[in-house]
Parts: C-alpha cells; structure tokens; sequence
C-alpha cells in the first residue's frame, strides 16, 4: 500500500502545467558586414517599440557580439523587438532594423548588417 502510495505521490508530481514545461523563448543576433564577415565587440541593443528605438533609449537588454558575431537575449517575451547594433562607426540604420514576431519557446536566429 505504501509503494502505491509512493507511486501516485512521485507520478502526480512529474506532470507539470503547461506553462512550466515551455522553454524560454531566445532571440539570437548576428552582426555581419556588408561583405558577410562576423563582427565581434559589436554593441547590440533590443527595444520593444519604435519610439524607444528611434531614440536609442530604454532598451530591453544591451549585449556584446562574441567571435563568431552573436549575441543571445534569453527569456525575452515573443513579439518583435527593433535592434540596434553598433561597432566603431558603423550601424545597422535601415539593415535588418526589426525582428518578425519570436516563436514562443524557441531560439529566434535573426542577421543584421552593419555598414
């Protein structure tokens, strides 16, 4: 009986809701020039709506590109996000500017060229 127990006890705790089995929805960038090369140290911010965007401020996050030209924002809600990347003196101004809608529980993987 104790077994049964034991049984339905560890059972019914191994069914979660539905929202605590999703995974983090993640937005991915990847900052590329215009001839396709990676860009790494660039600045990349995430805005969640264009008047913040188009004054380049409140941002969601800001991240720095890592060798290979990405950044990963992790736990951010599924909309589209406007970025804004910047390295020396360039920036992506009109390149990729706004993401399409990020899939719930996926890694969202978007390109920006900077020029």
């Amino acid at each position: 009986m104790k077994i049964i127990t034991l049984f339905t006890i560890l059972l019914a705790g191994s069914f979660q809701s539905a929202d605590a089995q999703l995974l983090p929805t993640k937005l991915r960038i990847t900052v590329i020039d215009g001839l396709g090369n990676f860009v790494e140290g660039a600045s990349v911010s995430i805005y969640d709506n264009e008047a913040d965007y188009l004054a380049s401020e409140n941002p969601i996050a800001t991240l720095k590109t890592d060798k290979k030209g990405r950044v990963t924002f992790k736990d951010v809600k599924p909309i589209s996000y406007f970025i804004e990347a910047k390295f020396e003196d360039k920036n992506n101004n009109g390149e990729g500017v706004k993401t399409a809608e990020l899939a719930e529980g996926r890694l969202n993987k978007v390109n920006t060229v900077i020029e």
